[in-house]
Parts: structure tokens; C-alpha cells; sequence
């Protein structure tokens, strides 16, 4: 299926792994992720500039919690970390508090997608950075009232794709290495899965592999495609509603938001680009957006932590 309605260059960035955006309306401001940059951004729409938190580890992801702290998914533990100011421009040095280690048998693994489920719980998962890699990673629940639960479905290679129904009785969820999406049925309080079954297969390319995702209020799911340069839509029922491209090959996360909850922005890469690549694609690690229909924006709800 052609691409359609294409993104437009939002803000110039050269993140090397930008992932994670969300729509914080408590601060009126995206946020998203570097990764390999090991910085968590902030910028207020139509600013010139922005804030840049610097962290002494990669975070894969995080959320924001109903206190006003932000809890972090870095590569080797949970943390919590409260800024003083949300509103800050300039560049900024951090140290989290943190919460629970993570993973510490498997020092091959790190942290990757997630997102809050529909009841404040942070559900995310990790990845295996080995050569060759390994299906070693899992997908976690946790919660101030449970800590740290781990959910009943396979090792993967590289968690993402995490999102969830409107109702909150469906985790939709991938490994990218399998191009397989995947949804399962989903209960919060006791953090169990049933039988996953196969959602969608990226079968448009060869190198087109599903990254982050994002439910609308719709129920459609918008996943980032990987070297693919574009948004692809899914029905409820997984079937491909249509393709957004966006100038670059890397698109890493998309969600709704902005002001006006009538915007979708995604974060987009330059690692795995060669110098020729990046010559001729020089805004890869940039945020593109572009408009929406209103009320798609379906909010993630805050982690429960007050």
C-alpha cells in the first residue's frame, strides 16, 4: 500500500536513537527519549529549544507519574526521578533514585519499549544486545502495589510495539526481529496474559520491521516502521488501514497529542545509517508531525504513584 499524507519536519534533532514520545499535558510538552544518547528531551511546541536531561545510563523508556516524577526504564534498572522545574529549557545532569534493578543475571540485555497500561501500571520490555542476538528478553508489569511482575509471554529478541486497547483488556506487543505484532487479552490487577495470537506480519518490504506503537481512540494501532520511512494504521481487527511517510528511513515511535490533541509526532534514528545515508537523509533523528482528525488523541493514563 503507498504511503500517503506525509509528515513534515516538526523539530531538527540528531538523536542517535530517539524513541519513547508522548504528549504530557501537565507540562504542555513532548517528551521523548535518546537512547544511546542516554538523555530524556523535553520541548514545548513552537520553541526554539528545549530541554535536555542528561542521565549517567541509556533509558529505553519511561512515564510520567500523577506526583509529577517521571519513572525511568534504564538499561539495568527502574528509577525515579523528580525534576524540579518541567517547564526548564537548557541542558541539565540528573541522578535517579532507584527503584529495583532489572535483569542483573543477564548482563546482554537492556530495556527497551513500554508505556502505562489503562490502570497507571508501567508494562515494558527489554532486548538482547548480543551478537548474535539472543530471545532472551521480557515484558514486565510494575507497580508501586506489586514491584516488579513478570508477564507469561516468550523471549524476544527486541521488545516493542507496546500499547493498549482503549478498554485496556488487550496488550498489543511485538519482537521486531520476527516482523510478527502480536496482541494477547490482558488483566492489569493480576498482570496475566492469555495465549498470544498474531495481530499483523510485516510483509511490505524485506527491510520494513514494526518499532513503537500507539492505540487511537478509534482502537486503530499506529506502528513506526523501521527502515521502512513510514507509519503504517491497523484496524481493530489488524487489518492495514494505510501508510504515512515520513522523510526518513528509521521511524521509531509515534503519538497523539499537542495542544489541541489533534497532532501525531514520531521519533525517528540515525543509528544504523551510513555517512551516505545520513548525506542524503540529514534530518534523520528529528521529530516529524503532522495533523489528525480531532479526538483520536487517547491519553495514556499517569503511573499510579500518588
Amino acid at each position: 500500500m503507498q504511503a500517503e499524507h506525509p509528515f513534515a519536519l516538526a523539530l531538527a534533532q540528531a538523536n542517535n536513537l530517539g524513541e519513547g514520545i508522548q504528549w504530557h499535558a501537565a507540562s504542555g510538552r513532548w517528551w521523548w527519549t535518546d537512547i544511546e544518547g542516554a538523555c530524556i528531551y523535553a520541548w514545548t511546541p513552537g520553541a526554539n529549544v528545549t530541554l535536555q536531561v542528561r542521565l549517567p545510563e541509556r533509558v529505553g523508556c519511561f512515564v510520567h507519574g500523577r506526583s509529577g516524577a517521571i519513572i525511568l526504564a534504564m538499561a539495568k534498572r527502574l528509577a525515579r526521578l523528580t525534576l524540579p522545574d518541567l517547564q526548564a529549557t537548557g541542558s541539565i545532569a540528573a541522578e535517579p533514585e532507584t527503584l529495583t534493578p532489572l535483569e542483573a543475571h543477564l548482563p546482554t540485555t537492556r530495556a527497551n519499549d513500554g508505556r502505562c497500561d489503562r490502570s497507571g501500571n508501567f508494562v515494558f520490555g527489554t532486548l538482547d544486545e548480543a551478537n548474535p542476538r539472543q530471545r532472551i528478553g521480557s515484558f514486565y508489569q510494575y507497580s508501586l502495589a506489586h514491584g516488579l511482575r513478570r508477564l507469561a509471554l516468550d523471549g524476544v529478541g527486541i521488545s516493542n510495539s507496546i500499547c493498549f486497547s482503549p478498554n485496556g483488556k488487550r496488550m498489543h506487543y511485538c519482537d521486531t526481529t520476527t516482523t510478527r505484532m502480536m496482541v494477547c487479552d490482558y488483566d492489569a490487577d493480576s498482570a496475566q496474559v492469555s495465549e498470544p495470537r498474531l495481530f499483523a506480519k510485516k510483509e511490505y518490504d524485506d527491510n520494513c520491521w514494526p518499532d513503537g506503537s500507539v492505540i487511537d481512540a478509534k482502537g486503530c494501532l499506529w506502528n513506526a516502521e523501521w527502515g521502512n520511512a513510514a507509519v503504517a494504521r491497523y484496524a481493530p481487527d489488524g487489518r492495514l488501514l494505510g501508510r504515512y511517510s515520513v522523510p526518513v528511513s528509521n521511524v521509531t515511535c509515534p503519538a497523539f497529542g499537542g495542544p489541541a490533541g489533534d497532532q501525531i509526532l514520531v521519533t525517528t534514528a540515525r543509528e544504523g545509517l551510513s555517512t551516505a545515508d545520513l548525506m542524503a537523509r540529514p534530518l534523520s533523528g528529528s521529530l516529524f508531525g503532522m495533523a489528525v482528525e480531532p479526538g483520536l488523541y487517547l491519553p495514556d493514563p499517569l503511573f499510579n504513584d500518588a
